[in-house]
């Protein structure tokens, strides 16, 4: 049985947190808060973009910046992070007063959270196909 050696271990951390860099970045630079629910015209194409693409790139960078098997595992926890984050950000501080399910519906940010998560294990699956952690001369070694 192989364990995480220390070096993995902080290549691991520093991962996660590159993806959260990186995943936050993407959120800003679109502008866009998936949390927030204005019934069909929530469904934009950057809302798209920010749903999609960006935690499946996410996943990517955090699955080439570990570098090994379970980089796909790590890469689902950058997004989780962020939109928890951005949730709570937007309760506490950005919400206006009224009625909060009105706006920020937990019954939407739940599967807008497990899209970005599985598209961000997307993501770190071909990651790290693409980096080799898979092929025959790895496997032959072990």
């Amino acid at each position: 049985m192989v364990t995480a050696t220390p070096n993995f271990k902080i290549r691991g951390i520093l991962a996660v947190f590159v993806g959260m860099a990186f995943n936050a970045l993407g959120d800003w630079l679109l502008g866009v808060k998936i949390e927030v629910f204005r019934g069909i015209a929530t469904f934009t194409f950057p809302w798209m973009v920010d749903v999609f693409l960006v935690p499946f790139l996410t996943g990517m960078v955090v699955a080439r910046v570990y570098g090994k098997k379970g980089g796909k595992w790590l890469a689902c926890l950058p997004p989780l992070v962020v939109r928890a984050a951005s949730y709570a950000k937007l309760y506490y501080l950005d919400h206006a007063p009224g009625d909060f399910f009105y706006s920020l519906h937990l019954h939407y940010w739940g599967p807008c959270v497990i899209l970005a998560v599985e598209s961000a294990n997307l993501g770190g699956i071909l990651s790290e196909v693409l980096v080799g952690a898979y092929s025959r001369k790895k496997l032959e070694a072990q």
